[in-house]
């Protein structure tokens, strides 16, 4: 099948090649509608607690968006200001859509900062504005409120920080995609040879970006589409259209320097028969990590998941049709070897891969069990200490106003206190249980101030815990905890920024069996149809959770403890983004996947070569050699894989927000410790351990896979060769 795929791309390279073009104009012309429809994805599902509190809230009190105002560096009572003041909160009152103004000079209880030279102004919308209504007249406020006459005015509330937060978004996957294509060009030239060939990987990543424009737009009209999702899912789609033509362009050298009297389309149809089988299969691996965020079931990881599968059906869909016919159309100009410069610098003998390799299966027992020992030390700061929270403004850049209020709010007028935990009662506060429940929250540990809202009516009350700390911390969600364990006869929901955290985490926690579920049977799946193993699948799970529990470990030194924060640009807020270790869970394991397949692909050629030739007698080195052979073939493929999709995360580095940053460094750290201590050492060391058992499958699945899957570069393997033995009775 992919040998006539290989030749239908030759006979039809100019049509398809075509059909790709017509994909770009479209995405083009079309698919950066996409950015205007990008919505504000939530954390939680609307049945989780704290969002049911936050809605009953609402209920009992609605109240609508805030915009707030710190005037500062100026004397508050100077009467020219105070004057000012009160004519520029006149005037908003009167803008259609505000509900109420509050400043400190005409309403009781006018807030006054620490320095006791700045006050704050808030506006509250009416509740329930359309949300062009409501952005229209939000920035009417600001505009209004910057005019007030002071040496500074920060203006900001959290529907402009969620507005400033999408703009970053935006404006980070321009500059990062932009620079990070614009070096990937520079690195592949080098790398392959010439600027044809160093083009023709950069083309299969725009046209798969441009169709995954198009993608995300349509499903804009099933659901929301969250700002951060276009950031993470085109740099995706190009690392992994890169990886895939990087593969073929390989194996295609390969073919011709075997064969240089071959027919073009023979040369292509064994080019797709070998690494098309393997992009497809890998294909499939990291779309089924995508999906697997489908298992964690809220509503910001479905937009990354149907993204994710998305632009990684279409990278692999480039890269089986739109590579081989640039292949096809280009083969003239791509050289067997690389550029005269890159020849000219001093470089060792044998790649890194292969020597990392052999000195694995000198000594496999010690190398696995140091690889191992050092990855979990690797992650303790993460099992440890890791301190996950809701970004806030903080994950701004520093220059952004929303995050100087944030900060200046924070220090000046909350003096650092944490955002109250919500109980919402739905009861007659008057009743003794409401009055017991009120002694309890307010004589529990932990708690610095215990506040009934007196606006709140009816047969409901709703209470404002303060923990000590700050918000989110340790303290605050074991305190949303113990609020939800407490014997009491009244109804109540806990809610608060610390409860979603609380209700965020125990969702992630109670959904990773079932995401690792999914993602094993797609990997046995997988890796059985490749490989016919069963062990090679477990293999491979263990060695990319190492990978990611390392990858996690170096991620709180940097973004939590704020080692290196100033050489990354950006400053550390104590914490790590609570999405962050899930994004990374799924793209860790499905590139880790990528580059186990690459390697499996060519190991089990060479190993039903040396299955096929077998005479008795032979040594028991047989799986040594053909994991060696196969790391020699495939490793320059994998580490220039991992440096081009490198350079495309390291543009992650180049935006303002703190979480997108995280993804792009954390994927650099996991694609460094898989391409080299996990793939160079690990791998090789325990299948030079396992010997043939990393070959075994339960003899109906061997048979199943002899029938369906076995290949005509790797015919099916002997009974025998699938069932250890001992070393005296295997040969070479």
């Amino acid at each position: 099948m992919f040998a006539a795929l290989g030749r239908a791309m030759v006979r039809w390279r100019w049509a398809v090649l075509g059909g790709w073009l017509v994909l770009v104009v479209a995405g083009v012309a079309f698919g950066g509608q996409v950015f205007d429809r990008l919505a504000t994805t939530d954390n939680l599902r609307p049945d989780a607690e704290s969002q049911q509190a936050d809605r009953r809230v609402q209920e009992l009190k609605p109240e609508g968006e805030k915009v707030i105002a710190v005037i500062r560096d100026r004397d508050i009572y100077d009467p020219p200001l105070v004057e000012n003041v009160q004519k520029i909160a006149t005037e908003i009152r009167g803008i259609e859509g505000v509900r109420s103004v509050e400043d400190l000079y005409s309403a009781p209880g006018g807030r006054i900062g620490a320095d006791n030279r700045s006050s704050m102004v808030e506006v509250e919308l009416r509740p329930g504005l359309p949300d062009a209504q409501r952005e229209d007249t939000e920035d009417l406020v600001a505009a209004a409120l910057h005019r007030i006459d002071a040496p500074q005015v920060l203006v900001g509330g959290e529907k402009l920080a969620e507005r400033e937060f999408a703009e970053q978004a935006i404006k980070d996957a321009a500059v990062g995609e932009s620079i990070a294509l614009g070096v990937l060009l520079v690195v592949l030239v080098l790398i392959l040879g010439g600027f044809v060939a160093g083009l023709i990987p950069l083309v299969a990543a725009l046209v798969s970006v441009a169709a995954t424009l198009l993608g995300l737009m349509a499903l804009t009209a099933l659901g929301d589409v969250g700002e951060f999702t276009v950031n993470v899912v085109t740099l995706l789609g190009i690392g992994l259209a890169v990886d895939y033509a990087l593969l073929l362009i390989a194996r295609f050298r390969e073919e011709r320097a075997a064969d240089p009297d071959a027919k073009l389309a023979e040369l292509i149809a064994r080019t797709t028969a070998t690494a098309g089988r393997t992009v497809l299969i890998s294909g499939l691996a990291v779309a089924a990590a995508m999906l697997g965020l489908f298992a964690f079931a809220e509503p910001l990881l479905a937009s990354m998941a149907l993204g994710g599968a998305v632009v990684v059906i279409l990278a692999t869909a480039a890269g089986l049709t739109a590579v081989p016919a640039l292949l096809a159309v280009a083969h003239r100009r791509i050289p067997a070897q690389g550029t005269r410069l890159l020849e000219r610098l001093p470089r060792p003998k044998t790649p890194l891969l292969p020597r990392l390799a052999v000195a694995a299966q000198r000594k496999p027992g010690p190398v696995a069990l140091g690889v191992s020992v050092g990855l979990v030390v690797l992650s303790l700061p993460f099992v440890l200490g890791a301190n996950l929270a809701n970004s806030d403004a903080r994950a701004l850049p520093a220059s952004a106003e929303a995050r100087q209020l944030y900060e200046t709010v924070q220090r000046d007028f909350n003096v650092g206190r944490a955002e109250p935990v919500v109980v919402v009662v739905d009861a007659d506060p008057a009743t003794g249980a409401v009055r017991d429940l009120l002694n309890q929250l307010n004589t529990m540990p932990g708690v610095v101030l215990m506040q009934p809202r007196p606006d709140i009516t009816g047969q409901a009350a709703v209470i404002d815990v303060t923990p000590t700390g700050a918000t989110g911390d340790e303290t605050s969600r074991d305190l949303v905890r113990r609020i939800r364990e407490l014997n009491t006869p009244v109804p109540l929901l806990v809610g608060g920024p610390a409860a979603e955290l609380v209700d965020y985490q125990a969702s992630v926690a109670s959904r990773l069996p079932l995401a690792v579920l999914v993602l094993f049977l797609a990997t046995a799946i997988l890796l059985f149809v490749l490989t016919g193993s069963l062990v090679i699948p477990v293999k491979a799970l263990l060695m990319n959770a190492l990978t990611l529990l390392g990858t996690l470990g170096v991620l709180v030194v940097v973004f939590q403890w704020g080692v290196g924060d100033m050489l990354l640009g950006f400053d550390s807020w104590g914490a790590i983004d609570v999405t962050t270790p899930v994004l990374l869970f799924v793209f860790i394991f499905g590139l880790s996947m990528d580059y186990e397949v690459f390697l499996l692909a060519r190991i089990k050629e060479e190993w039903d070569r040396r299955v096929r030739r077998r005479r008795p007698g032979d040594d028991a080195k047989a799986s040594d050699r053909a994991v060696l052979a196969g790391i020699t073939k495939t490793g320059p493929v994998v580490t220039t894989a991992a440096l081009a999709i490198s350079v495309v995360f390291l543009g992650f580095l180049l935006g303002g927000l703190t979480a997108v940053k995280e993804i792009g460094f954390g994927m650099v750290v996991a694609i460094v410790l898989d391409v080299t201590v996990v793939r160079g050492l690990l791998l090789p060391a325990l299948m030079s351990l396992l010997g043939e058992w990393n070959w075994w499958a339960p003899a109906p699945l061997r048979r199943l896979h002899q029938r369906w899957f076995a290949t005509a570069s790797g015919a099916p393997v002997k009974a025998t060769a699938t069932i250890p033995a001992t070393r005296e009775t295997i040969s070479t």
